[in-house]
């Protein structure tokens, strides 16, 4: 069985959900420590270049495992998030299809941000059809840093094949995952170029996933499928 292990993120790139396309269970690695990244935050396409919609965390959190991480609500985020939406999307030919869940989405009293990311991911993943089952490494049991903790992972689930990002290169230890007789293979992404808003300003690579599903609706999937 292949795996992917990942923390949660917030509307992640196409990258993220490329590696899901490929594998047979996704782990959200949602029991590690938080860090500065993607997992509260991520980028879409404006007339004033690319934007980051970004989550506001409890200070005090920051250090706390993923999954016990709050949101900062002191703020009205979720009706910027949803406006700012609306108003760089407002054209675009698949935007009115999603508006309904975005705009529950952003009425819901969330307080989690892995609670939040989760459920975000599970909705972008049907649209895409991607139909992996998830795992939350929290409810796991699992413990360890670094190479150990993915070994360790793969084995609770019972995985031979671990499927990892370009950058678990800089710190897995690969002759551990050969002893323990599980295959890794590294991700080999190639951003497809597709049609966004605001042409006149060339192509933005990297952007959240809603960019090409606004843009591109039921042919998402096939344009992410062009990257294998």
């Amino acid at each position: 069985m292949k795996i992917v292990i990942h923390q949660p993120e917030y509307l992640p790139w196409l990258g993220f959900f490329d590696k899901l396309t490929t594998c047979d269970l996704y782990v959200a690695l949602d029991h590690v420590q938080y860090q500065r990244g993607f997992i509260n935050r991520n980028r879409i396409k404006t007339p004033h270049g690319t934007h980051w919609l970004t989550v506001p965390i409890m200070h005090k959190f920051h250090r706390s495992s993923i999954n016990t991480v709050l949101i900062n609500n002191q703020t009205d985020w979720k009706r910027e998030h949803l406006l700012t939406l609306q108003h760089n999307y407002a054209n675009a030919p698949f935007f009115k299809k999603h508006a309904d869940f975005f705009t529950e989405t952003f009425s819901r009293d969330w307080q989690n941000i892995s609670d939040l990311d989760m459920h975000l991911m599970q909705y972008l993943m049907s649209m895409l059809d991607i139909a992996v089952p998830i795992q939350k490494s929290s409810e796991l049991g699992v413990e360890g840093k670094s190479t150990e903790l993915l070994i360790t992972i793969c084995k609770k689930v019972n995985a031979d094949f671990y499927l990892s990002g370009e950058g678990g290169k800089n710190y897995m230890d690969l002759k551990r995952f050969e002893e323990e007789g599980i295959a890794v293979e590294f991700q080999d992404f190639n951003h497809p170029v597709y049609e966004q808003q605001f042409p006149q300003d060339g192509f933005a690579p990297n952007m959240s996933i809603v960019d090409l599903l606004f843009n591109c609706g039921p042919k998402s999937r096939e344009i992410l499928s062009q990257t294998l």
